[in-house]
């Protein structure tokens, strides 16, 4: 398996990857419409045998009280279903973190599953006294500080792109 950047002959299979790993077209279209509004993003796929069984985005999110400083959110991370359970979403989600840290992104935050993200070392926002835009449970609000101390002394609410408000 190969996990490099998204390319542009990608895109339709990036889009099936996605409905096939939603209920709905939701995150098919999110990924479109932040392909197309928002950059910087870190699109990457994981290739076998010519073919793409999963996918990872990170776009930009703000922290209100500093917008200046360089945070990614993650999502959505998509795995076709037979493949899930076989690592590929961890590949995803290291390579993605690495990528992010080379282009000096400060921390990643992500909306999900309390009990995947914590092994990439993501922790509950509301421990650095982060909060999500969203009402959302405090514990599947994470983020992974990419630079130590990066996000020390600040607090509030973080927004992601505001494609997500669309959708």
């Amino acid at each position: 398996m190969n996990i490099r950047e998204e390319q542009p002959d990608d895109v339709a299979q990036i889009r099936r990857v996605n409905l096939a790993a939603f209920e709905t077209n939701t995150e098919a279209d999110l990924v479109d419409a932040l392909r197309r509004d928002a950059a910087p993003i870190i699109s990457l796929v994981a290739e076998e045998d010519g073919n793409i069984v999963g996918h990872i985005l990170f776009s930009p999110a703000t922290l209100v009280a500093d917008p200046k400083l360089s945070l990614m959110g993650l999502a959505p991370m998509a795995v076709i279903p037979a493949r899930q359970r076989a690592g590929i979403g961890s590949r995803l989600v290291v390579e993605g973190i690495e990528r992010c840290t080379r282009a000096d992104v400060k921390a990643v935050v992500v909306l999900g599953h309390a009990d995947y993200y914590p092994r990439f070392g993501f922790v509950p926002a509301s421990e650095l006294s982060l909060g999500c835009e969203y009402d959302v449970p405090a514990n599947a609000f994470l983020v992974r500080e990419l630079q130590d101390g990066a996000l020390k002394g600040l607090s509030g609410t973080i927004r992601y792109h505001p494609i997500f408000a669309k959708f």
